[in-house]
């Protein structure tokens, strides 16, 4: 059961009115600032999550627990983040649950493993490849901090050269060129296993679909998720000016066994028929 209290170490999202929040972790002896004022950390030790309290300068401050969405989109970033009406997709056309074993590539900054991560876990694995030293560095830290690094093994590799696993239930692809990796990702699935790409360009999704019918995927399917948040309130309620528009297409498909070759189907059946005497 995960405890109602706030205990130090604890990360807590400290929620202001009307939709400011901050992610910070709670530490005897240090303050949190903001433009309504401070926050002494340590005395949110002992509260129950939910609680509200004020700042130095009175201003009305809740802590709350932070939710997998939090951890995506306050991760510390070096690279775009997989946004979570993305990840939320990419996880169920992956139908990965606890237990799963899922090869990602690439890490980025770790927001989409957090979300993967979260799935499998007590007993499941993310096995992510990223090439660049400084996003794996900086994905291990997100992790951390959202307690999924141990359900996550972070490797260095090109996973256009060869992906090292077998019978994974899902490869979630996050690359430029995701074709160069369908190949290797049928060998790394189990028969009926699910791929899932995301990518950017349209020219990204074509490549790959391709790719997909080459090497015996089935049931092959693109979308496109654009969310828009609606202002609320009596008599003035309408969509938000500002959103998030465009950020990738998703492609997700099955492996199915390679069929027998009609051409082997042929040599087989010459070979059963009995010589004329």
């Amino acid at each position: 059961m995960i405890d109602s209290i706030i205990a130090e170490g604890d990360i807590v999202i400290l929620s202001l009115e009307p939709r400011r929040t901050y992610m910070v972790k709670v530490e005897a002896g240090k303050t949190f600032h903001t433009h309504k004022g401070y926050v002494k950390l340590d005395e949110l030790v002992g509260k129950d999550f939910g609680s509200t309290f004020q700042s130095s300068l009175g201003a009305m401050f809740t802590a709350l627990r932070p939710t997998l969405s939090d951890y995506i989109m306050k991760s510390s970033r070096n690279t775009q983040i997989t946004y979570p009406k993305d990840a939320a997709l990419i996880v169920m056309f992956s139908s990965i649950g606890p237990g799963s074993r899922v090869v990602e590539s690439g890490t980025g900054t770790g927001a989409l493993t957090t979300a993967l991560a979260h799935y499998v876990k007590p007993n499941g694995k993310v096995y992510t490849y990223e090439l660049r030293e400084e996003f794996q560095k900086n994905a291990e830290k997100n992790l951390k901090r959202s307690n999924l690094l141990d359900f996550v093994e972070l490797k260095s590799g090109d996973v256009t050269m060869g992906i090292e696993e077998r019978e994974v239930d899902a490869v979630v692809l996050d690359l430029a060129t995701p074709w160069l990796v369908i190949p290797h990702a049928y060998e790394a699935l189990k028969p009926s296993g699910t791929l899932v790409s995301f990518s950017p360009t349209i020219d990204q999704v074509v490549k790959a679909t391709e790719a997909l019918r080459e090497n015996d995927f089935i049931l092959i399917d693109t979308i496109e998720c654009i969310m828009r948040a609606m202002q609320v309130e009596r008599g003035k309620t309408r969509p938000q000016t500002l959103m998030t528009g465009h950020t990738g297409y998703i492609t997700y498909a099955r492996k199915a066994l390679k069929p027998i070759k009609k051409e082997k189907e042929a040599a087989s059946a010459k070979e059963d028929v009995p010589p004329i005497v």
